[in-house]
């Protein structure tokens, strides 16, 4: 397993954690802001395992998380969209070609139960926003894949205790990675092109 962070040291001292219970677990750079550094995570990636088969787009950033709309700085409306959609599409468009060549893949985009256009509300104008357009792309990759053997899909992690969360929210990392490794793992008849919580599908 790889995991990436923008923060090298990071991503070491959370796969120094994993390999105590996961096993083997690669640290690598990726700014997914920058569409070299997801080519060069792919480069890297390729020569330690040969493929990669999964991808879960889980990088995100929470601005301005108690404005209003119209008060909302264009920077950074801006600056969530280059990390929570821009750079989706940018670590996609470098890895999900593979998987289709190969026949195989699984992509999984962590999103938001805040990006829910059925329940939005004024919750963090800039991050509710780009979550709606991340669970767009994710109809849009899944249809451009149909057929090909790669599943796409999106998921709502909850309120997770991570460092965006904070120490009070309600579930645990586990809670919130279970539909994350269950999407990863789906059979070749599981669905694409939907949005889960708790592994059921839920509104967009």
């Amino acid at each position: 397993m790889i995991l990436t962070a923008r923060d090298s040291a990071k991503a070491e001292g959370a796969a120094r954690t994993l390999r105590a219970t996961s096993g083997d677990v690669v640290a690598l750079e990726l700014d997914v802001t920058d569409s070299t550094s997801a080519l060069i995570a792919l480069r890297a990636a390729t020569s330690l395992f040969q493929k990669v088969d999964v991808l879960v787009n889980n990088a995100a950033v929470l601005l301005a998380e108690n404005r209003r709309v119209l008060d909302t700085p264009l920077e950074d409306y801006r600056n969530s969209f280059e990390t929570n959609v821009v750079g989706v599409v940018a670590v996609s468009q470098a890895f999900v070609p593979g998987m289709v060549r190969r026949g195989y893949g699984r992509v999984v985009n962590v999103s938001s139960g805040a990006g829910q256009l059925s329940r939005m509300g004024v919750y963090a104008p800039a991050y509710s926003i780009s979550k709606a357009a991340l669970n767009a792309f994710t109809r849009q990759l899944a249809a451009a894949t149909e057929g090909t053997g790669v599943l796409v899909n999106c998921m709502n992690p909850g309120w997770v205790r991570t460092d965006m969360g904070g120490p009070g929210a309600p579930r645990s990392v586990e809670q919130g990675a279970d539909t994350i490794v269950w999407l990863a793992t789906l059979s070749s008849d599981g669905p694409t092109g939907e949005f889960f919580s708790d592994r059921r599908q839920i509104e967009w």
